[in-house]
């Protein structure tokens, strides 16, 4: 199983920034630490190309990006200050993605350690989310002719707007999205499904609606490769998330996710999405432990 991993690449931010950027270093050196994973399989992605990104992109959004001519509306809406670190970051980020899709076609799953920026449109980007790279590198396995149809399966606790516009009306592609109901962003898209959590979800019934979910995502048509959103902020501790999941819950999650795909003998893209936990130790463990299930229950030495 091969993990792409773009902490290299640091976003510079100010001092007080909430987003929690050490989170993804952190991740990588506990996975490191762990000899789970040997160095062959720690992998530096390269950068999103112009040509990937128009697939789902405005030219006039990836030029502006590129070029730092975003206005202080659509920075605030990003949540990030321009650099040329952020655009690098951005395209690392989602090339990780495109990577780990083409890992996955080979070796079954495969997983990017940042990723999950489904609230940035064609055209715009929101919630700390500059291109979708879930988009990007569904569109470039299709362009590519290495998939026909794809499923996204979106976990974390924001629903994935920028996703479910981009690919609505597109049979091509199935959209699922379980989320909280009171969280950003407060205008919604329309998934193929949404499952909308009321306030302090607790894990019980949290697991009840993604059982629904998947009872319904297999009733769709077959996808040739599955994107699974793992957020981190369905946990109780999180705080922008509002529900009330344990990290046995969340791992529970994981467990379902990867067993629907299993069950479909279909491969698997993870990306890790969100997670603002307090304490950064938290979004650590929950995403190391949705790292080492997937390697434990789908990597082809597994289950070969």
């Amino acid at each position: 199983m091969k993990l792409f991993h773009t902490d290299l690449f640091v976003l510079p931010l100010p001092d007080g920034h909430r987003f929690p950027m050490q989170r993804y270093r952190l991740l990588r050196e506990r996975l490191e630490r762990s000899g789970i994973f040997g160095s062959d399989q720690m992998c530096v992605p390269p950068a999103a190309t112009d040509d990937q990104l128009l697939l789902v992109h405005t030219a006039d959004w990836v030029e502006r990006v590129s070029s730092g001519e975003l206005s202080d509306i659509e920075l605030r809406r990003i949540g990030f200050p321009w650099s040329v670190q952020m655009a690098e970051r951005s395209r690392r980020s989602t090339g990780a993605t495109v990577a780990a899709s083409e890992s996955a076609l080979s070796d079954g799953v495969s997983a990017n350690l940042a990723g999950g920026t489904h609230h940035a449109f064609a055209d715009r980007g929101a919630g700390y989310c500059v291109f979708n790279d879930v988009a990007v590198a569904i569109r470039t396995m299709q362009r590519d002719k290495r998939i026909g149809q794809a499923m996204v399966i979106d976990g974390d606790v924001h629903q994935g707007d920028g996703t479910a516009h981009i690919f609505s009306g597109d049979p091509t592609v199935t959209t699922f999205s379980l989320h909280a109901k009171k969280a950003f962003p407060a205008r919604k898209q329309c998934s193929d499904l949404d499952i909308e959590l009321q306030p302090l979800c607790c894990t019980d019934e949290y697991i009840a609606q993604l059982r629904n979910g998947l009872s319904w995502a297999a009733r769709q048509v077959k996808p040739d490769l599955v994107y699974y959103l793992a957020g981190a902020d369905p946990f109780e501790k999180d705080t922008l998330g509002g529900l009330s999941v344990s990290k046995a819950g969340l791992a529970k999650r994981d467990r379902l996710v990867f067993q629907f795909c299993r069950d479909l003998n279909v491969p698997l893209v993870i990306t890790l999405a969100g997670g603002y936990a307090e304490e950064i130790a938290d979004i650590v463990d929950i995403q190391f432990q949705t790292i080492v299930l997937a390697n434990r229950m789908l990597a082809q030495s597994d289950t070969a």
